[in-house]
């Protein structure tokens, strides 16, 4: 349950995203917030190929920086 949510926790009341993966990755607070703009970007314009095409593209960029296996 999201603290202070006033509803069950059966009843989903939003999204819930995990930062085990970013953190893995060396990902701090700076990329975080790219993130959460990026999620906010394809949520508020779900039907704008354009802007989910220039997301797609920053999370390929994001990621190439931040390397799940930086050794290899």
């Amino acid at each position: 349950m999201i603290p202070f949510d006033q509803r069950s926790p059966m009843i989903t009341s939003g999204i819930r995203i995990g930062t085990p993966a970013l953190t893995t990755r060396g990902m701090k607070e700076k990329e975080m917030v790219i993130i959460a703009d990026l999620i906010d970007q394809v949520i508020s314009n779900p039907d704008n190929n354009q802007i989910i095409a220039k997301v797609k593209y920053k999370v390929i960029e994001l990621c190439s920086e931040f390397k799940l296996y930086p050794s290899l």
